[in-house]
């Protein structure tokens, strides 16, 4: 009886260990890999606007709207070409004839030089004093001869100084008169001249004028004669004058220049001289002033028959 206890013991434990270990093998086959994370994508974090701000537009810049529809002035004061002029080379000079011509402004055609908003004598006292244009002294210096070359150049002073003129002042106690520096006036620039060559284009046989100086003039109390007060260049002085607008009481928006004004022939003027043996003047040979004016279209009427006769054969 012991015998078959003892073996039914063994038996029992001998099935229980393996029932264990068949447990444990299956428990191992059966072991499945979790399933692998997926990575989730990083978050964009989205900036916080703060409402209690208020936002700024930036204003676009305003545009100066168009002041109708006439030429304004910065256009007419902008530099422009200036009238044209064919080139005369020396080679192909005929025939020249030199004379003097006065442009009085009080003539109505041509009072245009004498506008407060186109003023000739302003334009050129303005560039003479900024040393953009030279002025040269009407008189030789030793002889104190009449002279219109540029062979006396003045500084900025001397030129100042003999368009605004000198005030004879007399002391009242010691009866001395002194010479004290006037002020500019510019309604005593009541005329100018210019000196011209009218020159025979061989090349192109044209008779045609070219301007070489102008002055403006003031009246002499003392001789009561108008006078030079300066010569400028005028081949110089063209740049500046292609720059300022002649007013125009009719056309608010006209183009013309004081270069195309003299260029083109729009002033009135009379004769005073033409180059001559004695280097007289008309008012030298003719005192009447109505016949001087005759005389004056006597020579622009001989001008016109010289070029007339150069076409004859």
């Amino acid at each position: 009886m012991k015998k078959i206890a003892l073996s039914l013991v063994f038996i029992a434990v001998i099935s229980v260990t393996g029932f264990a270990q068949k447990a444990n093998t299956n428990k191992k086959g059966n072991t499945k890999t979790p399933p692998a994370k997926v990575q989730e994508a990083p978050k964009t974090e989205v900036p916080k606007v703060d409402t209690t701000k208020t936002v700024v537009k930036k204003k676009k810049p305003k545009i100066k709207p168009k002041d109708g529809y006439a030429m304004e002035k910065e256009l007419r004061d902008t530099a422009s070409e200036k009238a044209f002029l064919a080139v005369i080379k020396d080679e192909d000079v005929v025939l020249t004839k030199r004379v003097w011509r006065d442009i009085d402004l009080r003539d109505t055609i041509n009072g245009v030089l004498n506008f407060p908003k186109s003023r000739l004598i302003d334009v050129l006292l303005t560039h003479v004093r900024n040393e953009e244009l030279t002025a040269y002294n009407p008189k030789n210096p030793t002889t104190l001869d009449d002279v219109d070359g540029f062979d006396f150049p003045l500084d900025t002073a001397e030129a100042i100084k003999m368009a605004n003129g000198v005030v004879n002042v007399t002391n009242n106690k010691t009866g001395t008169v002194t010479q004290v520096p006037g002020e500019f006036n510019p309604a005593l620039f009541l005329k100018y001249r210019i000196k011209e060559d009218w020159v025979f284009d061989g090349k192109r046989g044209v008779f045609e004028p070219r301007i070489i100086a102008l002055a403006p003039l003031k009246l002499n109390d003392q001789t009561k004669e108008w006078q030079p007060v300066f010569w400028i260049a005028y081949e110089e002085a063209r740049d500046i004058l292609a720059t300022k607008r002649l007013f125009n009481a009719l056309n608010d928006s006209s183009p013309l220049s004081m270069d195309d004004f003299f260029i083109h022939r729009l002033f009135s003027s009379h004769i005073v001289k033409e180059t001559n043996s004695g280097d007289y003047k008309v008012k030298d040979l003719i005192t009447d002033p109505r016949l001087r004016l005759l005389e004056s279209e006597r020579i622009k009427k001989k001008m016109a028959d010289m070029e007339q006769g150069l076409w004859e054969y």
